[in-house]
């Protein structure tokens, strides 16, 4: 079972969570829980690094953090003065730790992503001894697991990648005893350590990594992923009042899904759960009857067509076009290299089969970055007019639809661009891959919201058929 932040955002969020847990243990399951730091600590401790990294060390801060915590073990297990004591201690200490770390940053000036790592997983390592006390005052045994002991990963700091084999050892070792003993251990979620022991962070959305790692190494039976919403859904309620939630979705579905700005999910999250095809469920803490969507290997194979429609804002549309490339070879090779030398993540890719034009797609805070290079890197083309020009269109966004069973359905793509043209929607640029099952395209962004409404109607998503 994994926490996130708004899932122990508060005392009253700790005690649900702990009662969660509580009363699935007593229901006969082993339980094991991840959790995420309070809600906006992670932000808060990133902001305090960055600061000292100026010279600008604020120890009020420490203060905030010990206040917000010990304001949660008051009302949690207030009236226990041993485990009370207990808890704020380890608080005080890793506390302690925080202000050393950014008292020395202040002095030297210089944020390494090691030293950045080291801080910014404090959150979770002040959540996880609250969460535990919470439990053990349910009358069940917990006690907190520093994840550093558990999680193995490689020395990327800031996206660390987990060494299963290694974590598997280590979560043998430190979690079946206790697991064993009728205990709920509580596991510090989003970092880990190098072989060498040195912390590391498994990058943003990593406590719901840390919670598929951690249910791959114990051969888990699912990981259930507690968060502020329902589920996956058709599309994003605030566009589409009518979305509900999907009771099964696929593992490519959910990753697809992921990707194109569902934001229940990271897709790298549920890869180590996927090679071990353990169902991973996504579910409500602050709505825990409802059923939630299970992510699956095959997910619903009733289902038909499109399943879900999900919209990327705050993109740009980069085009580089010219009658002259027909034939070119190389033009696009050296206009990829130059994207990936900014390190750019390209969304979307569209060619024209007459070769006058490439399309891609790009985060807009990426794109003047990228045009410049790619001006730089195509200049000899620009010269010699094999290139007429390198545009970029901003406000727009991308629309995709989304669906395992879409391939080998003959006239899904009618429906979408059918119902587009009803409404009076321009396709700006238009992909589709090979897997069949994810149709994207690109519209301005005003259209967006209209174009998601449009395709979640026209494939009837609001009922369950």
């Amino acid at each position: 079972m994994k926490f996130g932040g708004t899932s122990v955002g508060s005392a009253e969020a700790v005690a649900q969570a702990a009662q969660l847990a509580v009363r699935t243990a007593a229901k006969g399951h082993q339980v094991v829980v991840v959790t995420s730091a309070m809600s906006k600590v992670t932000d808060a401790l990133i902001t305090a690094a960055r600061q000292a990294s100026t010279g600008r060390w604020n120890p009020a801060l420490r203060q905030d953090l010990f206040d917000r915590h010990k304001t949660v073990a008051d009302a949690l297990i207030g009236g226990d003065t041993a485990r009370h004591t207990d808890v704020l201690d380890v608080l005080r200490q890793r506390l302690d730790r925080f202000e050393k770390l950014c008292y020395g940053l202040s002095m030297v000036h210089e944020l390494t992503p090691r030293l950045l790592d080291a801080i910014s997983g404090t959150g979770e390592m002040l959540a996880a001894p609250l969460v535990a006390a919470a439990i053990a005052a349910r009358g069940r045994p917990s006690h907190p697991v520093d994840a550093t002991d558990v999680v193995v990963t490689t020395d990327q700091f800031g996206g660390a990648e987990p060494l299963m084999e290694e974590t598997r050892a280590k979560a043998a070792a430190r979690l079946k005893p206790a697991i064993a003993r009728g205990e709920i251990p509580v596991v510090t979620g989003f970092i880990g350590a190098t072989r060498d022991g040195v912390a590391t962070t498994l990058g943003r959305g990593g406590s719901d990594y840390s919670a598929s790692i951690i249910g791959a190494a114990l051969d888990a039976d699912e990981v259930w992923i507690w968060t502020d919403v329902d589920g996956v859904m058709t599309a994003n309620p605030s566009e589409v009042p009518e979305a509900r939630t999907l009771a099964d979705v696929s593992y490519s579905e959910a990753s697809e899904l992921a990707y194109y700005g569902a934001k229940v999910l990271h897709y790298k999250t549920i890869l180590p759960a996927f090679r071990k095809r353990i169902p991973v469920r996504i579910l409500n803490s602050f709505n825990p009857t409802h059923p939630g969507t299970r992510v699956t290997v095959e997910g619903d194979a009733s289902a038909r067509g499109v399943k879900a429609v999900t919209s990327i804002r705050g993109v740009m549309l980069v085009a580089i076009n010219g009658t002259g490339m027909q034939g070119i070879p190389g033009i696009v090779a050296k206009a990829f290299d130059a994207v990936a030398e900014q390190q750019a993540n390209v969304l979307m890719i569209s060619q024209a089969s007459s070769e006058n034009n490439i399309c891609f797609v790009l985060s807009a805070a990426d794109a003047p970055r990228v045009l410049a290079a790619l001006r730089s890197a195509l200049e000899v083309e620009l010269m010699r007019g094999h290139i007429d020009e390198i545009t970029a269109e901003q406000q727009v966004a991308i629309v995709a639809a989304i669906g395992d069973r879409m391939r080998g359905t003959p006239g899904i793509a009618a429906t979408v661009f059918g119902a587009l043209g009803k409404e009076g929607i321009n396709v700006i640029a238009i992909s589709q891959g090979s897997s069949e099952r994810n149709i994207s395209f690109v519209v301005t962004e005003r259209d967006a919201a209209a174009a998601v409404r449009a395709i979640h109607r026209a494939f009837q998503l609001d009922t369950n058929h």
